[in-house]
């Protein structure tokens, strides 16, 4: 069901009226609501009113924090952004390097114009329900499609291009031909850690299938300018005995899709954790893999894929999420990936210590979940049932550190 316009946007949208101006949503919550989906943030825009009005009206409303004042900015509450149209000029390198300004007397088709996606660029006043629709996105929402606004502003911003990868993941959207030409043309390295790990990170655990949203940021020449990591998988064969899905860069976004399924009980920091785990948990095999005896190999890729692990996760700037060593477990989960396939193997002879020394490296519950999915990521649609995998071996690793009440933390030290 859409989410009922807020009250307060539907009291600022009457006194706008008021003043002889008009407030407009404007952007996702437009677009979710089209969608049936719930909007978890609001944008407003004002036309017609001047600052100094527009923030007098604020103040009547309650708090106000400033997010830009020099452009008019507004935050009123956690949920809801208020903001004059922007005229934005392209200042230098980089994808902060704007000069803003707010402009009540722009057109609404004008302020649409700098949006990115026309899904994305649909008014909707909230006192009588009309949509606004300027560049055609109620007709892309039918037909699933992302499209940009302008391919002269488009590229001027360059994080669009992560954008259009993630929304196209979260919705399951395709992206427009020239479009897809727009983001293979733009240069990414100006973008910042953060920036590129919001949009990654809405990949992971927003979209259903992250598959989705890695084969475009393939596709887009994302994967070749930001991820070399991923980009090295491309290519990379596995013995058809064991990995009949194909190679290593389809099966690593196989296992991202089963891992997508396990995570969902989980805190935020282990959801990341788990989700990161099984992206780089081959990231060693590009330099092991190897022909040996007719058949291909890759010994020690667990190991080999702890320096390429630190390299990704470095340039990311991840280290630890809401107190979380997220690092140190997808780097000692990478390391550790296969250890519950080796236990099984062992199991009549394997002993309680060896479990209790495997908790103190990392936790076994995500290993567990981290080695389901790289189990069950072999199981393709285009492979025949009978040789898909089952998770016999992680089921019975879990059983048994549960049993040993090691899933969660190390043993407690003998005192």
């Amino acid at each position: 069901m859409p989410s009922p316009v807020p009250e307060k946007i539907l009291r600022l949208a009457r006194a706008v009226r008021g003043e002889g101006g008009r407030a407009l949503m404007v952007g996702g919550c437009v677009r979710d609501r089209l969608m049936g989906r719930g909007a978890k943030d609001w944008d407003v825009e004002v036309y017609g009113v001047e600052p100094a009005v527009l923030r007098e009206l604020l103040d009547r409303m309650g708090r106000v924090n400033v997010v830009g004042e020099a452009f008019t900015v507004y935050k009123l509450g956690r949920d809801l952004d208020v903001s004059l149209p922007r005229r934005e000029r392209k200042a230098g390198r980089g994808h902060r390097a704007f000069v803003i300004e707010g402009d009540p007397a722009m057109t609404i088709e004008e302020a649409a114009r700098r949006r990115d996606f026309t899904v994305n660029a649909i008014l909707e006043d909230p006192l009588d329900g009309e949509l606004l629709d300027p560049f055609g996105g109620r007709r892309d929402l039918e037909l699933k499609l992302l499209r940009a606004v302008s391919p002269e502003t488009f590229v001027e911003d360059s994080l669009r291009v992560l954008r259009a990868a993630q929304f196209a993941a979260r919705f399951e959207f395709r992206i427009e031909p020239a479009t897809v030409e727009l983001c293979r043309a733009v240069d990414l390295t100006d973008l910042p850690a953060e920036r590129i790990w919001g949009e990654l990170e809405k990949i992971l655990l927003a979209a259903r299938q992250p598959s989705i949203g890695f084969r475009w940021l393939e596709r887009l020449g994302a994967t070749r300018q930001l991820f070399p990591e991923l980009e090295a998988l491309k290519g990379v064969p596995q013995e058809k005995e064991w990995h009949p899905e194909g190679e290593v860069f389809e099966h690593t976004l196989l296992v991202c899709d089963r891992a997508r399924e396990l995570v969902d009980d989980l805190d935020y920091a282990r959801q990341v954790t788990v989700m990161l785990a099984a992206l780089c948990h081959d990231f060693g095999k590009p330099a092991t893999t190897e022909f040996v005896e007719g058949r291909i190999r890759s010994r020690g890729h667990e190991e080999a894929g702890v320096a390429p692990t630190l390299s990704f996760l470095e340039r990311l700037k991840l280290f630890t999420l809401e107190g979380y060593d997220v690092r140190s477990q997808v780097v000692a989960l990478v390391r550790d990936h296969l250890k519950p396939g080796e236990f099984y193997r062992q199991r009549e002879e394997i002993s309680d210590g060896a479990f209790r020394r495997l908790a103190r490296r990392c936790e076994l519950e995500l290993l567990y979940r981290v080695a389901k999915a790289d189990s069950l990521g072999r199981n393709a649609p285009w492979v025949p049932r009978e040789r898909w995998y089952t998770s016999e071996a992680q089921e019975w690793f879990i059983a048994r550190a549960r049993k040993l009440s090691v899933e969660h933390r190390p043993p407690a030290p003998i005192l």
